[in-house]
């Protein structure tokens, strides 16, 4: 069971009967995404990688699988609320920018066992950037809202590791 949420086919044929009736919530999320590409344990490594475009500064094709953790502050040693899940690929040949498809995993608190869904373009360079959240699961069936993220907090331009800030507002089901 996700936080307070039954899961199961049946259960998820309940809640959908209900859904008529149910009330939106807005859930508004604040954490830190530690990617880290070098090292004895990266947690995103490149899974693909073509052999005629991926070159600086574009690195166009290039695709990484990760597992970032997410924190509560900026720093690595600060509480884990959950993990960044998914794969982002570079897909503009004029810019550094990602296509972002990952799972929001949470797995402490409130919201332990429940996921949120991003897909979106990351251009990585602009100051902010703003990616939808287009699902869910758990507490976030049907979910839908905003990520924003900024990477002023901290990026090692040698080795890629970077610390990103996210605020999330999410839309859902009570």
């Amino acid at each position: 069971m996700a936080q307070c949420v039954e899961l199961g086919p049946k259960a998820v044929e309940e809640w959908f009967e209900k859904l008529p009736y149910a009330k939106h919530k807005l859930t508004k999320f604040h954490f830190y995404y530690h990617d880290v590409v070098s090292g004895k344990n990266p947690t995103a490594i490149t899974i693909a990688q073509p052999n005629t475009t991926a070159k600086p500064p574009i690195y166009f094709g290039l695709v990484d699988m990760i597992d970032d953790k997410l924190t509560i502050g900026p720093d690595p040693n600060s509480t884990i609320v959950g993990r960044a899940q998914g794969f982002y690929g570079s897909a503009d040949q004029n810019e550094f920018s990602l296509l972002m498809t990952l799972n929001f995993v949470f797995t402490s608190g409130e919201y332990n066992g429940s996921t949120l869904s991003m897909l979106g373009r990351n251009p990585l360079f602009h100051q902010y950037r703003e990616m939808p959240i287009i699902g869910g699961s758990g507490v976030f069936r049907l979910a839908q809202g905003i990520a924003t993220a900024n990477t002023t907090c901290w990026l090692n331009t040698t080795s890629g590791d970077a610390v990103v800030e996210y605020h999330i507002m999410v839309l859902h089901y009570e």
